[in-house]
Order: structure tokens, then C-alpha cells, then sequence
């Protein structure tokens, strides 16, 4: 169905709430799951849906910014924007109106994100493929045509970009078998903070019993004994050969952080997550060096692939958290990829999008890039809100097999 024409947008302000407790850390207390939703329509074809999560009342304010971003669009093919959409991306980013919001992050760049995953999703559509496939099938030149590599010359130039590419294309029949097994996922959904003791131990056997072996615990409290106890009984639940991770959402300032990551070190976390600020790159190398071999994770929080790249070059983080809600979609996401291909740092990714989409990119990173398969963060809250839910057997997310991103929503209320 090539050449699908753009002939309106329309931005959505879609809000979830959750039960109680779920969904809650250290300092978002009492969420409100909230999508701020692109519709890229046409006329007798298909709707690219695009999104990027907020947490409630902000949500309109990305929705705001989408109409005024996203106005370039109208009346042009999704073939023609595609293109050269690293250059159709970079224009939007740097609208000189909106530019001052950010730059590249905030509302205007988690508005960038919406519309670059609606983007993606309607082209997808058109071809009749789901996004990791077309990712798969694009000729490396015209994967890189897609993204804005503009303030990463200094570390990643277009032509390392490609031969990146060129490197792994041989190998890739090699790597395909990973279309049968599924790609592995970890349960975040067991440890929210709001959870008492008995209902984390409960999700914990729940989702070992459906064939997880990788849990998330959030820290952060008030009471540092309740962290530490937390964590205790997260490992004896899931024994020793059981993978655990540590979230403190950004609560500890730089000292504190120091002494809670030594703390919990002793339960063998593969990481702890976002220990401190995001932007703080100094703390992150601090803690890096202090708490090995305990791994940092990072990058919920990190706005753009600018912040990335000082972040790998420096050695604050050694999972990169990717999340292609919060950088500029799916475009910006890769960017940050092919970066962390080159300087040997795991993708695996924070899902705003409650793995819908990122289930698409990490098959694509495993096969073109070789990337070493990790997992891939589960949270289940929104599962019923999709059209085509992500598919998780035994503990594995199966490659969608539907046209487009899986990103159509069943439209939530708007308080």
C-alpha cells in the first residue's frame, strides 16, 4: 500500500489508571499511566499510531505540542517523509519556536517521540510489515537516511555508522532463530514500591511460575531497612541463580547513593537502576568505580542521544536503558544503539511503551547489530488498553506478526 498520503493528525490525551500501588517507585508515588497518542491519518489506507508515557496531568501539554510539531506532515506520503526522516526529525526538533522548550528534551522532544513513532508505524503499515521486519529489510543506507546523527560527529560518524551495519549484515541468518524462541523478558511488575511484603512475594511466585527469572525490586524508601529487607527476600525467593535488579528511581542525592548501592550490593544485583539524578554524569562515574563489580543502569531519564554519548563516554552506566518514549522514538533510539555497538554497552531498554515497541527494536538490534540478547523489561498494566498486545510465553515476548508497530490503543478515559 505505498504512498499513503498524511492528511490530518490528531493528538490524544489517553490516561490509564492503575490499581493501587501498581506502577508506583520511590518518587512517582501514585501514577496515572497516560499515553499522549499521534494519529497520522489517510484516506483509504491506514493510521499510524504513534506514542510517547507521561504520568497524568502533563499529558495534555505533550498533546498540545504534537499538533504544533507534527504540521510539516500534512499532505505528504509517508514514503516522501521516510525518506530522509533523520533530516525530516532533525527539522522538527529544532522548530525555532519550540526549540527554547528543550533543547531536545521535555515536552516538546517526548512530542517528537509520539509523532516519530506514529511515523514509523504508518510506514510500516503501508508496506504490510511489522516494524522489526522492515527494519530488517531497509538497505543499510536507507536505515541511516532515517536518523539525525547531528552532535554525535565527534564519536559516531555516518560512514562507522555503516560500516557498523555492513560489519554484522553476513551473520545475520545466524542470529534469526531468536524469530522462534522469543526474546527474553524480566518481570518489573512484582516490586513496586507501594506493594507490602506479602504481595511482592506473592507477584514474585506468580511470575516464576510463568516461567520468569529476572525480577525488579524498587528502593528508595523512606526507611532504608525496608530496602534492604525487601531485597533479602527477593533473593531467597528467587535463589541464587535467579537475576535481580535494584531501582531507585532517582530518589538518593550522590552520597546517599553511595551508601545504599554498597548496601545492597551484598544481595548480587546485576544493577541498580538510576541511583541519582540522570544528568549528574559525574555521580554515575563515581558510584560506577565504587560499587564494582555491581553494574549501574541508566537512561529512563536520559532525554537525548547527546546525553548518551557523554554518559558511555565518561563510564557512568553499563546497561543502557534506552526508551524510545522518552528519546526522539524509534529514530533516535537506533542512533543510540548503533553508539552503543561501538562502544561495546548492552541495550536493554526502559519500556514507556510497555514493551510494545521495543519488542520490535531489540529483535532488530540482536539480529543487524549482534547485539548479545539480554532481556526485555515486561509490565503488563496496559496489556488490555493495546490492539495487539505484546505476545510473552514462558517468560519470552514472540514477534508480533501483525503490520506496524503495535502501538493501535483502545483509546483510555481523559480525566
Amino acid at each position: 500500500m505505498p504512498n499513503c498520503v498524511i492528511r490530518s493528525i490528531q493528538a490524544i490525551d489517553a490516561r490509564y489508571p492503575l490499581p493501587p500501588g501498581a506502577g508506583s517507585d520511590a518518587v512517582h508515588t501514585n501514577p496515572v499511566y497516560a499515553m499522549a497518542l499521534t494519529h497520522l491519518k489517510t484516506v483509504g489506507g491506514p493510521s499510524g499510531a504513534g506514542l510517547a508515557l507521561t504520568l497524568g496531568e502533563g499529558n495534555r501539554l505533550v498533546c498540545d505540542a504534537i499538533g504544533m510539531l507534527a504540521r510539516p506532515l500534512v499532505g505528504r506520503s509517508i514514503d516522501e517523509v521516510m525518506a530522509h526522516f533523520g533530516d525530516e526529525q532533525r527539522g522538527m526538533a529544532n522548530d525555532p519556536t519550540l526549540r527554547w522548550l528543550g533543547p531536545h528534551k521535555g515536552v516538546v522532544h517526548l512530542a517528537l517521540a509520539s509523532i516519530t513513532n506514529a511515523c514509523w508505524d504508518l510506514w510500516a503499515k503501508s508496506r504490510g510489515l511489522p516494524l522489526w521486519k522492515l527494519l530488517l529489510d531497509l538497505e543499510d543506507e536507507a536505515l541511516l537516511a532515517t536518523l539525525d546523527l547531528s552532535y554525535l560527529e565527534d564519536m559516531l560518524t555516518h560512514d562507522e555508522a555503516l560500516a557498523l551495519l555492513r560489519a554484522q549484515r553476513a551473520s545475520r541468518p545466524e542470529r534469526n532463530s531468536i524469530l522462534d524462541t522469543g526474546y527474553p523478558g524480566y518481570d518489573t511488575s512484582v516490586g513496586w514500591m507501594g506493594y507490602d511484603d506479602a504481595k511482592v512475594r506473592a507477584l514474585t511466585q506468580q511470575a516464576i511460575d510463568r516461567g520468569f527469572t529476572a525480577f525488579k525490586l524498587k528502593v528508595g524508601s523512606i526507611d532504608d531497612e525496608r530496602d534492604l529487607r525487601r531485597a533479602e527476600m527477593l533473593r531467597q525467593m528467587a535463589g541464587e541463580a535467579g537475576i535481580l535488579m535494584f531501582d531507585a528511581n532517582q530518589r538518593w542525592d550522590a552520597p546517599e547513593a553511595m551508601r545504599m548501592c554498597k548496601a545492597l550490593a551484598k544481595f548480587k544485583p546485576l544493577w541498580i537502576e538510576e541511583p541519582t539524578h540522570p544528568d549528574d554524569i559525574h555521580a554515575h562515574v563515581e558510584l560506577a568505580r565504587a560499587i564494582a563489580p555491581v553494574r549501574i543502569a541508566a537512561g529512563e531519564h536520559m532525554p537525548n542521544r547527546v546525553v548518551f554519548k557523554n554518559m558511555m563516554r565518561y563510564g557512568g552506566v553499563h546497561f543502557l536503558q534506552a526508551d524510545c518514549t522518552r528519546l526522539a522514538g524509534v529514530s533516535e533510539f537506533l542512533a543510540v544503539s548503533l553508539m552503543a555497538k561501538k562502544f561495546g554497552l548492552p541495550i536493554v531498554p526502559h519500556v514507556g511503551d510497555m514493551g510494545q515497541i521495543h519488542q520490535h527494536l531489540v529483535l532488530f538490534n540482536h539480529i543487524a547489530l549482534n547485539d548479545e540478547v539480554h532481556f526485555l523489561e515486561h509490565i503488563p498494566h496496559l496489556q488490555k488498553h493495546f490492539i495487539f498486545p505484546a505476545k510473552v510465553k514462558e517468560g519470552c515476548y514472540m514477534p508480533p506478526q501483525e503490520p506496524g508497530a503495535s502501538t493501535d490503543m483502545r483509546v483510555g478515559r481523559k480525566d
